[in-house]
């Protein structure tokens, strides 16, 4: 179905919301201001100043508001300067149904590491890009845990693990690097998520690289695990991937929720990072809690624990 996206100003929105009152529907989509309905198109204005005109002449309406870019056409097509490999994803990915995988978490201290897997058909990406999903590094913690619901109240299948520090500590003291340890949450994220959307199947499966694509598989190889079909790795690829971007929209929302609540368990402020700051925080856990509470709470071969103990002596 063809489709324009336009970025609108608040007083043309306003502007459209009047225009627009007599054919406005009565349910619009979440973060939404208005959603309306033409002879030519469905009309959905976004609270990010976005609005999305699709049907059978999208153009005709958009043309009222502003100059009509055609979303297909300006959809991240841009050449990427990443290092290309034979796991490299083709460009028309970028536009097509396919699943996106993320994580956060991995180089803070405190906190799980989060993997989220997200399917995104090709008709809901202006949705989604209308909303405001985009690469979650630029945007603030309170937009991400917005979008986040707003993505939960689209259905957009997913799939989110969570790995819990003491459980990472184990497994780094195995022997695992973190590289093998996000593999492995990865490969379970998008089992369980092609599990969800069976027998539906992607174009495609583009993963956040973190390593290279070889190593990812001697990870795999390693716990007797093989690659999924079709699935491809790039860096950076949340800046070109709607599905990628919602899943990091969706593990990022899930990290901040848990340090949060690592604040109200302990009563103490719970920073992010590994910086000083976080070297005091961690000191002040030792004095109120003792030495061990960090084996749940941090990543504990970070080098933070033996400044924190430092600082308590």
């Amino acid at each position: 179905m063809p489709q324009v996206v336009l970025k609108l100003p608040t007083i043309t929105l306003e502007k459209m919301k009047k225009y627009y009152a007599g054919q406005q529907k009565a349910n619009p989509p979440a973060s939404a201001l208005f959603a309306a309905k033409t002879n030519s198109c469905t009309i959905t204005a976004y609270k990010s100043g976005k609005v999305l005109f699709q049907g059978q002449k999208p153009e005709s309406e958009a043309d009222k508001w502003g100059t009509a870019s055609d979303s297909s056409s300006s959809t991240s097509r841009k050449k990427s300067s990443n290092k290309r490999h034979e796991f490299h994803p083709d460009d028309t990915l970028f536009t097509s149904s396919h699943i996106g995988s993320d994580e956060a978490g991995t180089g803070d201290y405190f906190g799980p590491i989060t993997v989220a897997a997200a399917y995104v058909t090709k008709e809901q990406i202006p949705t989604l890009k209308a909303i405001g999903v985009k690469d979650s590094k630029n945007l603030s913690d309170a937009q991400i845990t917005e979008l986040a619901k707003d993505i939960v109240a689209m259905k957009i299948p997913y799939s989110l693990l969570r790995l819990p520090n003491k459980k990472y500590n184990q497994w780094q003291r195995k022997g695992w690097s973190q590289g093998k340890m996000k593999t492995i949450l990865h490969h379970q994220a998008l089992n369980r998520l092609l599990e969800k959307i069976h027998p539906e199947k992607p174009d495609g499966i583009l993963i956040d690289q973190f390593s290279e694509p070889q190593v990812y598989q001697k990870h795999l190889r390693s716990e007797k695990q093989t690659l999924q079909e079709h699935v491809y790795f790039m860096t950076k690829a949340e800046s070109y991937s709607i599905a990628v971007a919602t899943g990091s929209i969706i593990a990022r929302s899930a990290f901040v929720k848990a340090m949060n609540q690592l604040e109200f368990d302990t009563g103490l402020p719970i920073p992010k990072g590994a910086s000083a700051k976080v070297d005091k925080a961690a000191a002040e856990i030792i004095k109120a809690y003792g030495e061990e509470k960090l084996e749940e709470l941090a990543k504990v071969h970070f080098a933070n624990t033996e400044k924190a103990k430092k600082l308590v002596r």
